[in-house]
């Protein structure tokens, strides 16, 4: 019997904690959500005088690793708090929303980010020409739009599907996991899955070339290698975090055992809502010398 959506709720078994450990585990986690809260919020205030199109760029990945930041932390907290490891249907639709739209966006906002730079090393005459203040909202707004439309077609398409079990073996809900308790058919799903994967790595394959050209230019003088070092460096730690705790997670969530490094496979599956909204500002924050400097003024 198929169970009616209106009264759906599932159960999230990722978390196996003890009622000694698990006041311990709280306090750490609230601790770590609101310290990423801070430094996010620090750098955007830090950041908000500078309006060069890097720093627009930067403010965005900050305002957006909060929004991913808080598509996990609250629910387990309270999950962990109140021991209840479950989430109603329209709660679960939600946290996939909020969760997507920021892996949506960050990619495309990472992908205009690495532009912006190959702009600035490789043609740094014509930089503020083609990189204008109007041009770099355009580019965030289309960010956000776009991000927008993408999740709110893969939650459709979740939505639509008959579910047959109501068992998520991950801390928080995924639009995969939902999609395998379906009853029927999900070629559909899976087709979308594979149009949006294929567009995001047509983005990685852009970065890419960018940084190549980056890395020969840069290489031609002094000044550019300290460039690079300074504002591309910590750039490509910021993506190769956010894009290796991805893959991971896509990979395990499809392919992956139910027993084998399940214990591994629950924290990478995490990292990359963990990771990049808490490391993104620290490292910037250190690298960037005018933000440092107005830090200081």
């Amino acid at each position: 019997m198929r169970p009616n959506k209106c009264v759906i709720v599932f159960v999230l078994h990722g978390l196996n904690l003890t009622q000694t450990n698990r006041h311990i585990y709280f306090v750490f986690i609230l601790i770590l959500y609101l310290f990423t809260i801070f430094i996010n919020l620090t750098l955007i205030l830090t950041i908000k005088m500078l309006h060069d199109p890097m720093y627009l760029f930067l403010c965005n990945l900050c305002v957006n690793g909060i929004i991913g930041a808080s598509s996990f932390y609250p629910k387990i907290l309270y999950d962990i708090l109140f021991d209840s490891y479950v989430i109603t249907y329209i709660g679960c639709l939600t946290q996939i929303f909020v969760i997507y739209f920021y892996v949506f966006c960050e990619c495309t906002n990472l992908t205009v980010m690495a532009y912006d730079r190959y702009v600035a090393i490789c043609k740094p005459l014509h930089y503020h020409c083609i990189m204008t203040i109007r041009k770099v909202w355009t580019l965030i707004l289309l960010t956000w739009l776009f991000s927008w439309l993408e999740v709110t077609v893969a939650i459709v398409l979740t939505a639509r599907l008959p579910l047959c079990s109501v068992d998520i073996d991950k801390f928080y809900c995924s639009n995969w996991a939902v999609v395998k308790l379906s009853c029927v058919d999900t070629t559909l799903n899976n087709l979308y899955g594979f149009i949006f994967t294929s567009y995001h790595f047509s983005q990685m394959i852009l970065i890419l070339i960018s940084y190549v050209n980056i890395i020969k230019a840069s290489l031609r003088s002094q000044a550019g290698r300290r460039k690079f070092m300074q504002t591309c460096l910590p750039h490509l730690i910021t993506l190769s975090n956010f894009v290796i705790s991805l893959l991971f997670d896509v990979m395990y969530a499809r392919y992956g055992s139910n027993t084998s490094l399940l214990a591994l496979g629950n924290i990478m599956s995490v990292e990359f809502l963990v990771g990049p909204p808490l490391i993104n500002p620290i490292i910037y924050g250190m690298n960037l010398n005018q933000i440092r400097n107005s830090n200081l003024a």
